[in-house]
């Protein structure tokens, strides 16, 4: 290479340099791809609230740039384009119904997801310990949990034997399955209650009713949380104890619930977001799964109901709702 050859390469590649530097001293770019929008987002707004304990200060050193579809799923691919067209340094996306959308429209920007489905059944990732690609980030799925609210019904409702469970089919996790299993082992039949739309729930859950069911187990979905106290409202009707995955289900009106905190779990986005602005690569950073499970019970519903709960079982909550 020629002396003034070198030279110039020498002179672009320092300036090259500065303005990378320059760059980086600049505001971090984050896009997110919301469901419904940044105001009534729970998630969003405790994903907010972490990136403020790190030190991360909106029009100051991170620029956030919202897409969301206000509750329109059809809006969601448009939206994505749109935002992959800004190219933040990060794209941010709140729901299982929400990340794959990102992810088809983009393979190569770092993308950190909160999840309550699969994963790896939704293609977001390679497997939960060595994602691989270009996403990572937070899952509320834990089968086991299955199990566990089942035997946890049996103990406070020991002479319960037919559950009206109501799941949404589409979307991708193993709970139906696990609780299929763990309804043998304790002497429980479980009465399918299928829905796909709002439309579809007056008519499962009359079935359900009908086959004489003693308790309503849901599982939640985007659809069920979207349709919460009309649910609570029909077991309130039945006089039928209901049973869900999120502290919202007891607070609600529910019996109990049990599973992680989900507004919580979404605030360790943040930290996703934070390691990835730093330099980390989304593919080495395996995805968070709960650690941390709150039984949460409504003493006013067990009132209501005229259950009289072993102590044992009310031993164990983390939160009474009275």
């Amino acid at each position: 290479m020629k002396r003034r050859e070198f030279i110039a390469l020498v002179g672009s590649t320092a300036a090259w340099s500065s303005l990378a530097l320059a760059q980086s001293k600049g505001p971090r770019r984050l896009g997110a791809l919301l469901y419904s929008d940044p105001q009534s987002d729970p998630q969003m707004a405790a994903i907010g609230r972490r990136l403020k304990e790190l030190g991360y200060v909106e029009g100051r050193n991170i620029a956030i740039e919202y897409r969301y579809a206000e509750g329109r799923l059809d809006r969601l691919p448009n939206l994505a384009v749109e935002l992959v067209a800004l190219q933040p340094n990060v794209i941010l996306a709140v729901g299982g119904d929400v990340a794959p959308i990102a992810k088809k429209v983009d393979q190569k920007i770092p993308l950190v997801f909160v999840s309550s489905a699969d994963p790896e059944q939704l293609g977001l990732v390679a497997s939960l310990r060595r994602p691989s690609g270009n996403a990572t980030g937070v899952t509320l799925l834990q089968d086991a949990l299955a199990s566990k609210r089942l035997e946890l019904l049996k103990e406070a409702l020991p002479n319960i034997s037919r559950l009206g469970f109501v799941w949404y089919p589409d979307h991708p996790d193993n709970e139906y399955r696990e609780a299929e299993r763990a309804a043998q082992t304790l002497g429980l039949r479980l009465h399918s209650a299928e829905v796909r739309s709002s439309d579809d729930f007056e008519a499962a859950l009359s079935r359900a009713n009908d086959e004489g069911i003693d308790a309503i187990y849901v599982v939640s979905s985007r659809l069920t949380v979207l349709n919460l106290k009309r649910l609570v409202q029909f077991a309130t009707q039945h006089h039928l104890p209901l049973v869900g995955g999120w502290g919202a289900w007891a607070k609600e009106g529910g019996l109990f619930s049990y599973g992680p905190d989900g507004v919580a779990m979404a605030g360790r986005a943040a930290d996703y977001i934070d390691k990835i602005f730093k330099g980390a690569n989304p593919g080495d950073l395996p995805v968070e799964q709960p650690a941390k499970f709150e039984l949460i019970i409504n003493l006013n519903t067990a009132h209501a109901l005229g259950l009289n709960l072993p102590h044992s079982f009310l031993s164990r909550a983390d939160e009474l709702v009275d």
